[in-house]
This record gives structure tokens, sequence and C-alpha cells, in this order.
């Protein structure tokens, strides 16, 4: 007979808007396990498995803490109530907790309650909105609505009477094996039943197995971060009705790297809770925020093949995005084909078309120089060093706006946009130097054959002044440069070859440029005053540091606006990623973009 072995969860505490589906191990009549579904639709030895959840609503309430969602609120802030602030965000769970949030917090007080969160009736956005604040909002249909969860069947729960067992209600809220937890659920514990039950009697057989979870908590909302107006007078234009940019001839790029699921290895990351280090909890948080930044071009790294597939490109979809995709060319990291990462580009479709799509891939790059230039008898060491089968996506759009000026009527706008995941051991100076070189060759063979403007975007796992940086950023390496030291396969010589000819800026030392005010002060204390690039983009316990770049060519491309730079308020905590409010190690770099006119020719 079929039989249940075992059933538990990845996580014990459940979050609003992020799946939960429980392991279940089977073993069939045949005496094999199994974690298959088996419905009442496709039986087993006329056996299926039923489902049940509920949500267990004690007559005592609980306050959940606004900044350990995972924490009973002690404490509550007056201030909130009387600047009729959302009374979710009220609740502290310690004094050291409000303290420590209080920079943070206090600016609540100042801001208008304004619209629903995806949490409940809570009247904050999680990521603000482009308005007159020029702040970031999120908005994230599906799964993460609460008022569309489909739990089962149908949206419409409970369906039965509630039972009651002593202080205790039990509404039934779901019967299939995977629930979504819904603001009605904040606060309260969730109960999950499995059991198999004969086709014939609809009966029960055996053992009802149980999991009880924590309590239901809200998902975590990150500071708003703002767009930043660097070019002067008027540059947000007007809003449409989403609330984006929509001034004519400007376009915004983001680029992040989301931090793979394959990389996300517990024991490196273990300051992060592991409820908000589960893959259900992140996706669902990176969509929240990658939908809120609401950019017409998207530029992610570290996507793995499955997460392309099954989540990212069915979700951006919903909200009118295309997409693209270039996986790593080998298994290096594991022996599941589907777990491989690589880069995606999405675009939204009522902005630019898809003209042409160009695949880097470095390996190819590596045995044909091999064959060229290294002796035989280092061949197998040289494609040892150099084959780390990172890529690079290069998509040419269309844009269906146009800036051209009355000179040129009618004529084509398109744009060029690079992404890619540059290799990352840090002993490896050379190969670095060497993929940078030759994605800027081969883009240079596009400007030469289409004169388009261009964005090169991506983790270049590079800090600033290193020589991939000094490449992209100046267009050549110092013969000097002490990152020529390492070059055992002699790849890197003569070093004058190590050049390229686009007029690249990289986006965010626009920030260096801007007049002062209050406001730009701030932005530029987050910029090294050196390199004129951010302090950090990547942030750990092991390594703070900027890798992750925009540049632009700064022949046709202007750069409007940027999203500001996190710090150690943002962070409110402390300065590592990820963390509940943000689940990369990275953080997302955005700009606006306006095309230049072109001169005829």
């Amino acid at each position: 007979m079929l039989n249940v072995l075992r059933v538990h969860l990845p996580s014990d505490i459940p979050i609003v808007g992020c799946e939960l589906t429980p392991y279940v191990l089977l073993r069939r009549p045949d005496n094999t396990a199994t974690t298959e579904d088996v419905p009442e639709s496709a039986p087993i030895d006329r056996h299926f498995l039923r489902y049940n959840w509920y949500r267990i609503q004690s007559d005592k309430k609980v306050a959940i803490c606004s900044v350990h969602p995972s924490e009973q609120a002690t404490l509550q802030c007056l201030g909130c109530i009387k600047a009729k602030v959302p009374v979710a965000k009220s609740y502290h769970c310690s004094p050291k907790c409000f303290s420590d949030a209080w920079q943070y917090h206090r600016t609540l007080h100042d801001r208008p309650a304004s619209a629903a969160n995806d949490n409940g009736n809570e009247e904050e956005e999680m990521f603000g909105r482009f308005n007159s604040g020029s702040s970031i909002s999120s908005s994230l249909s599906g799964s993460a609505s609460g008022t569309s969860l489909t739990n089962g069947s149908t949206a419409l729960y409970p369906s039965a009477v509630p039972q009651k067992n002593g202080s205790e209600t039990w509404f039934e809220i779901g019967h299939s094996k995977t629930y979504t937890p819904s603001a009605d659920d904040i606060g309260h514990v969730l109960k999950f039943e499995c059991v198999v039950v004969d086709v014939e009697t609809k009966l029960p057989v055996g053992y009802v197995n149980t999991i009880l979870t924590s309590r239901v908590i809200p998902a975590p909302s990150p500071s708003p971060r703002h767009l930043i107006p660097v070019s002067g007078v008027d540059v947000l234009g007007h809003l449409d009705s989403d609330g984006r940019i929509s001034s004519s001839g400007t376009f915004t790029v983001l680029s992040y790297n989301i931090l793979s699921d394959a990389y996300a290895i517990s024991e490196a990351y273990s300051y992060c809770p592991s409820w908000a280090f589960s893959w259900p909890y992140r996706r669902q948080n990176l969509l929240r925020e990658i939908v809120g930044y609401r950019a017409d071009i998207i530029c992610l790294q570290e996507v793995q093949s499955d997460h392309f597939d099954e989540f990212f490109s069915p979700e951006l979809e919903k909200h009118g995005y295309q997409a693209l995709y270039k996986r790593k060319t080998n298994e290096v990291y594991t022996g599941n084909p589907h777990t491989i990462d690589g880069c995606a580009t999405f675009f939204r479709g009522e902005r630019f078309t898809h003209v042409k799509k160009y695949e880097v891939e470095f390996n190819k790059a590596a045995q044909s120089l091999t064959e060229a230039l290294v002796p035989s008898s280092q061949k197998k060491t040289a494609l040892n060093r150099l084959v780390k089968d990172n890529v690079a996506l290069i998509v040419v759009l269309e844009a269906k706006f146009s800036n051209q000026g009355p000179d040129n009527p009618g004529k084509r706008q398109l744009l060029c946009v690079a992404n890619t995941h540059v290799n990352v051991h840090h002993e490896l100076k050379d190969v670095k130097l060497w993929q940078v070189h030759t994605l800027l060759k081969g883009l240079e063979k596009i400007a030469a054959s289409a004169d388009i403007p261009m964005l090169v975007c991506g983790d270049f796992n590079s800090v600033p002044g290193s020589a991939p940086h000094a490449l992209l950023a100046m267009g050549k390496v110092d013969p000097l440069h002490p990152d020529l030291v390492v070059d055992p396969l002699g790849i890197l010589r003569p070093h004058n070859k190590l050049t390229h000819q686009l007029p690249l800026v990289s986006a965010y030392s626009s920030f260096a440029r801007i007049g002062v005010g209050l406001g730009p002060e701030q932005h530029r204390r987050r910029m090294d005053p050196t390199t004129n690039e951010p302090l950090f983009t990547n942030c750990t316990r092991d390594f703070i540091g900027t890798l992750d770049y925009i540049f632009y060519t700064a022949d046709s491309l202007t750069v409007e606006s940027l999203l500001e730079l996190l710090d150690e308020d943002n962070l409110r905590k402390d300065t590592a990623l990820p963390s509940p409010e943000w689940s990369s190690d990275h953080i997302a770099l955005f700009a606006e973009f306006r095309c230049k006119p072109r001169p005829r020719r």
C-alpha cells in the first residue's frame, strides 16, 4: 500500500507571498521511494494523497516586530500612532531594536500614508513610487498579492465551517500540496495535514501526518531607494499610468547579480536567517524588487537556467517583458545541468523590439587563443587556466521612441546592450582582464558595423582601479599596472594591445559631476573619491567593495538620473548581504539614459 514516510517544510517560518511546498517522501506498494505527488486523478494501487492547510487563530492577539519579523513585538512607537503610520510599522521587539532602527524609522513619521502594500492593509509601499520625491515602488501580481492568492482550486477561503478547539479556531485555508500565505495569516500558526486516502471510500487510510509552522510573518520592507537627477533640469519627464518615466528619448536600465541559489551556501552566509535565505523567499523578494524598479531593460547575472525557465521569464512576461538568456557553457560547480547559471536580459515589449543577439563564450575564445599563441606543450595548462565557462549576452534592440531631432526624421534608434559575468577567482587577474578585453573587441566590431549607442552591464568581479576596470573606463591599461605582473601564459603581451576605441564611461561616476547640495553631497560620500565609483556593490562579511558597473558610450548617451546607493543606514542592522530585506549579496544598479541626437551623415 502507499505509505507516507516523511513530511517536512524547507523553512519553519512562513512569509506572506512565498509558497510553502512541503517535502513528502512516499513508499510505493513495490517498496520504492518517491517524492512525486499522487493526486486523485492518478492514484497508485487505488490510493491517493489528500492535503489540507489550516490557519490556527488564537484568542490571544500577537503583534510582530517591524524590523525583525520573526520576533514578537514588545513595544509600540506612539509617534507612529500620532502620525497615522500603518500600525504594523510601529512595533519593535526590544528597546535596542527601536533605538537601532530610529534613523530609518523616524522618516516614517513624515511620510503620508498613501497606498496598501502586499503584506496587508498597510498603506506604505515597499519601494516608494516614481513621483516628485523620485523614489521607486514595488507592485507584484500573481502569487505575491494578498488579494489574488489561489490555494487549491479556489481563492475563496475559508470554505468550510471553522473548527473550534478550546481557545483556538481552525480555518481551512487550502487543500493542495502548496500553500501561499496571505495577509490574513500574519501572526498565526499554520497547520499542514497529509494523509493517504482510499479512492472508493474517500476515507483516510493510516496515520495523518501533521506539521505546525511558526507564526506567519510579513515580508520585510527595505527602505526606499530614490532616483537622483544628475543632468539638470526636468530630467524625470512626466509619469505614465504605471508611475514609470515616460520622457521622450529616455529609457532606464537595471543591472543586478541576484545570487544564484546554487552558490547560496549557508556556511558562507551564516549571518542571514535561514527563512530569508531559502530560495522560495528570495525569489519572491527579488521579483518584488526587480518589478518595483520598472526598468525598460533588465540585465541579471547568476540566473539559474531552471529558475529562468520556470520563474523569472514567465513572471516578468506578466509585466510586459521579453526575455533572452545565455547559460554558462559547462557544468563547473554541479553535475545538474538545470542549476547552471547564466546571464538574462529582459526588455519591455512596449518600448523596444529585438533586432539581433550575439552570444560570447569565453571558452571558445580560449581555445582559439591557445591554438594560435600557446606552444603545444603548454596547451593543456593554458586551457585549464582560461576555460572558466563565463559568457556574455549581447542584444541589439530597436527603440519604439526617437530622440533624433528634426534633421533625422524617421531614423531608427538602435541600442546595443552587453550583459556579462566575469570570472570570480581573485588570483586569475590575467583571465579577468583577457575576458573583458575579448568582450570589448567584440563590441568594437559591432560598433564599427552599426554605429549605435552601447551599454556594457554586469558583474565584472573587478574592483575600481584594477586592470579590467581601467580598460573599461580609460580604454587602456598602464603598462606598469600591478595586475599585469600576473600573466603566466603571456596572453596579455604586448601590453599596448590592451586597448579599445569605445568611448565608455561608468554611469555612476556621474555622481561626482553633479552640483553641490545636500542630496548630491550625501551620495558623493558613498563614492570612492579616487575612482568616482560606488564604495560597494557587493557586501558580505568577508568582502565589501565594488564589482558591478553600468558603462555607456558617452558620445551617444547621457545619464539623466541614477538610483541612490546603499549605505549602512539603508542596510539598517549591519553591512552584510543577503539579509531579510535584500535577497542578494550584490545591490542593484539602475540608470536613466537619454539618446543623443545623431548628426545627419
